[in-house]
């Protein structure tokens, strides 16, 4: 049972699900059903999909990861950055809104699916921990400000086109004298209040004598208000009629059974995009779902979370649905709302479904600029100019990325700019790790303890020199260390005694023990003996099984102040520990 709830959570928590439990999920499950209703609506054309394909994917999706999710608040569904990556790419198949498109958007949910799933299974979830945070923030920045500039043509009520900054500023110039005037009013009437929604109401409400929770709660669900008075409006003032784009007829169904196309040269033309998709969205899902869950002391699990939002997404597939994840602000109301298992979300996904099935005349008449301002309004709450000023004072390197991230997506769209936050995170990790940071060390006066030369005032020996290396030894650091090493050497032609201080190297591959190999020899043509200390058990066990330990001209020290009193004292090595000894010592056999 216990192997089986590795893959199928809700037979742990389904256990002890309770009458007190379904009333807190059931509250929760209701305040975000009310809040993903017109962010579904709106997602869903953000994506160039009709938008009954945003309440679609608002349905199944969030039923299977209540299945197979591990985070007990995580509310899954279209949002806002995926949603413009499926746009990006279901666009290089076929125009938004036809169904070729509607295909290609079906597929990429399929693919996707089976690319989250797959890395589940094989767990392979710390392959996202290669996207470092500052390009993943300048990413999902830079994916804001494009949203929100591509939404000011429905709030001006114009036509406008393009994935990247410099084709949609220029469209919005160019159309600019043909803003729809009511539309604007509509549009600009909606941000406004969204805003102020956002900021001022919980205050007010506060000042009335409401407590702050249900005062919270309310000012989350004051999108519902934007959307009630603007179809009002429109009813009421024939605004149609005037111009203004309307959401339309929305089907009365709950969600179709769709085959995703199965067609090898499309498979193949969004294999990358859905990969990159993917990549993204667990990248986004499980930082929300991480951070919850450590204020309610919980744990999730990254590779069935892989799971979790792969069924989700290949639910999604299958029932007319496209491309989801877990979102920030729903999965936050969801916790603040009490949620206390994914049993909210399977109740949420019922309250859509009803609204799918019974609301949806209602929505004819919603104008699509009080849609466009809530995506503005959500979308802007991404963009992180404080993240980028921080990273900019704490490092340079990453600061680097980050900003080159931004402007690719800025300057050449959503997929170019992942793909370039992807290289970008793999070539800083590259060059730190190529580069690893080491220090010439000596003790501190009084003590045991080894620092920096340049950092403290230390005791040191003209004799002996101390490296350490505070980084695994690789192949991508090896020919870097027999170079830092010798350059050492150079400087001081005094030097009798080379201690290679393992306390932070955790692993030494086959690259690395040749370097090491080679400097022992080319010391040792230089009459310098090459020592190690402070090396770590399974460090140590794999060199005892090659030539090195055996090779090695110098001792294995169990500790730094044993090898420098011991050299400084007996340079000849009298009383040194033969690095046999050293090893059965570190094994606690002798």
């Amino acid at each position: 049972m216990s192997k089986l709830a590795r893959y199928l959570p809700i037979l742990a928590w389904g256990r002890s699900y309770d009458r007190q439990t379904l009333v807190s999920d059931g509250v929760a499950a209701g305040i975000v059903t009310i809040m993903l209703i017109p962010q579904s609506l709106a997602y869903a054309m953000l994506a160039g999909l009709p938008p009954e394909v945003g309440l679609y994917a608002s349905i199944l999706p969030i039923l299977a990861y209540a299945i197979f999710g591990t985070s007990r608040t995580l509310a899954v569904g279209p949002v806002a950055v995926i949603s413009l990556m499926t746009l990006a790419a279901a666009g290089t198949v076929a125009p938004p809104g036809t169904p070729e498109f509607i295909a290609a958007a079906l597929v990429l949910a399929f693919l996707s699916g089976l690319i989250l799933v797959l890395m589940g299974v094989l767990k392979l979830g710390f392959l996202a921990n290669l996207l470092s945070h500052p390009v993943v923030s300048g990413f999902i920045t830079a994916s804001g400000i494009i949203i929100a500039t591509g939404q000011a043509k429905s709030i001006l009520g114009i036509q406008a086109s393009g994935e990247a900054m410099p084709e949609l500023l220029a469209t919005l110039t160019r159309n600019i004298g043909a803003t729809n005037l009511p539309t604007l009013i509509i549009g600009l009437a909606s941000l406004a209040f969204l805003f102020w929604v956002r900021k001022g109401l919980k205050p007010t409400l506060m000042r009335l004598g409401m407590a702050a929770r249900p005062a919270d709660l309310t000012a989350k669900a004051g999108p519902i208000a934007a959307v009630v008075l603007s179809t009002m409006a429109v009813a009421a003032f024939d605004l149609e009629a005037k111009g203004v784009k309307v959401v339309g007829e929305i089907p009365q169904s709950l969600p179709p059974l769709t085959v995703p196309l199965f067609d090898l040269s499309l498979w193949q033309q969004l294999i990358v995009p859905a990969l990159l998709l993917s990549v993204i969205g667990f990248v986004e899902s499980v930082s929300v779902a991480q951070t919850l869950a450590a204020k309610r002391r919980q744990r999730i699990d990254p590779d069935q979370e892989l799971i979790g939002l792969g069924a989700a997404n290949i639910a999604a597939s299958f029932s007319g649905g496209y491309p989801v994840t877990g979102g920030f602000a729903r999965s936050v109301v969801n916790f603040d709302a009490g949620a206390e298992t994914p049993a909210a979300g399977a109740i949420t996904a019922v309250g859509i479904a009803i609204a799918a099935l019974f609301l949806t005349p209602l929505l004819a008449s919603l104008p699509i600029a009080t849609l466009a301002a809530t995506i503005i309004v959500a979308v802007l709450s991404l963009v992180d100019f404080q993240t980028v000023r921080t990273v900019w004072r704490y490092s340079r390197a990453d600061f680097a990325a980050m900003a080159a991230t931004i402007l690719i997506t800025l300057g050449f769209g959503v997929e170019p700019g992942v793909m370039a936050g992807v290289a970008l995170s793999l070539a800083l990790l590259l060059w730190r790790t190529s580069r690893p940071h080491a220090a010439i060390v000596g003790r501190v006066p009084g003590t045991e303890h080894f620092r920096n030369v340049a950092r403290h005032t230390v005791v040191t020996d003209p004799a002996i020199i101390t490296i350490r290396v505070d980084e695994s030894l690789t192949y991508l650091n090896a020919r870097w260390l027999e170079e830092y090493v010798l350059e050492e050497i150079a400087e001081q032609p005094q030097v009798r005694h080379v201690i290679l201080m393992g306390s932070a190297i955790n692993a030494i591959d086959a690259s690395a023990l040749e370097s090491l190999e080679a400097i022992n020899h080319r010391l040792a043509d230089a009459g310098i003996r090459l020592h190690l200390s402070e090396v770590k058990g399974p460090v140590m066990d794999r060199l005892a099984r090659s030539h090195l330990l055996a090779d090695l001209t110098g001792q294995v020290f169990l500790s730094q102040d044993n090898a420098f009193s011991t050299l400084l004292s007996a340079p000849d090595d009298a009383g040194a520990m033969t690095p046999r000894e050293d090893l059965w010592l570190a094994r606690g056999l002798i």
